[in-house]
């Protein structure tokens, strides 16, 4: 009788671990009696999870840098502006300082004397400068523009139960991620190109949309941050739509404060090559009209002497 008590108990238990899990963090550890998931975001620091979420994008990135560091892998495998205000992340991943809910810090600095502003994504906002750059408040991002490219189907795709399906897709998906915020969805389908608008209305602080398009964007360039490594496959009617290109734009409740006063190095190379031709093409022609004027000096003086 002690043996097959033993054995009930031991059932459960292995039940209970395998239902110990976090199916929107596929790096999380879990363990214990109720289930707690925690994510390595630094030597010996641990972010514990709500697995009943999206994770926040702060501490993804910070988990995403600490398995860089420690030689992990980040994967398991191998349209246009909506708004003049609108920008895309163009400096890549960094090690993000995060409030202890998982939003972003207003200033960043990644562990340097370089600062600047960011956004509620964490995407530089601002010039970045010195450690006495201030950031007065975490703007919030409340409009995101995914420009979508997916791969060629077998046959058309039906325009008018586009907008249903891709809701309904990013609604399954991203733990019940409100369908209503998707405001419009375009289609090119010679480009085979998918533009989705995703709204929250400003000031509004319940949701964060940003959360969603990191996953997105990571199920589209790289691979699932999802325990579940199922690929993000929307199907509007018999076509089922993978996709093989994103693009993220980001609109601020306030616009961004980027000046020309920190140019990339591609930029400032550009301008410098500018600037040399036409330097160069002033005084090209500069000398070809002081030769010019010259010979028609001597041909003067050679006609008096005649």
């Amino acid at each position: 009788m002690k043996i097959w008590i033993a054995l009930i108990l031991a059932t459960l238990a292995v039940s209970a671990y395998a239902q110990c899990g976090c199916d929107t963090m596929k790096w999380a550890t879990c363990d214990g009696t109720p289930c707690v998931c925690h994510l390595m975001v630094g030597n010996g620091t641990k972010q514990v999870l709500d697995c009943n979420k999206l994770i926040p994008k702060c501490f993804l990135m910070q988990g995403e840098m600490y398995r860089g560091r420690k030689g992990l892998s980040t994967r398991t495998g191998i349209g246009g502006k909506p708004d003049e205000t609108a920008f895309v992340d163009n400096d890549g991943i960094y090690d993000p300082d995060c409030e202890a809910d998982g939003t972003f810090k207003a200033k960043q600095c990644n562990n340097t004397d370089t600062c600047w502003c960011v956004n509620s994504a964490g995407v530089r906002r601002t010039d970045k400068g010195d450690m006495t750059l201030k950031c007065d408040e975490l703007v919030m991002t409340y409009w995101v523009r995914l420009e979508l490219k997916h791969k060629p189907t077998t046959g058309k795709v039906n325009p008018a139960n586009l907008k249903a399906a891709i809701a309904d897709a990013i609604h399954k998906r991203y733990k019940n991620f409100n369908k209503d915020m998707i405001k419009e969805v375009q289609y090119d389908p010679d480009a085979r190109l998918l533009i989705v608008d995703v709204q929250q209305p400003k000031g509004e602080r319940k949701s964060d949309l940003t959360h969603m398009a990191y996953y997105m964007e990571k199920d589209v360039k790289v691979l699932p941050l999802l325990k579940s490594q199922e690929p993000f496959v929307p199907q509007v009617g018999d076509q089922k739509l993978e996709m093989e290109n994103i693009l993220v734009y980001y609109v601020d409740e306030k616009a961004p404060t980027f000046t020309m006063q920190h140019l990339s190095g591609g930029i400032i190379a550009v301008i410098v090559v500018v600037a040399v031709a036409v330097v160069a093409g002033l005084l090209v022609l500069f000398f070809a009209r002081k030769r010019h004027n010259k010979y028609n000096k001597a041909q003067q003086r050679e006609m008096d002497n005649m």
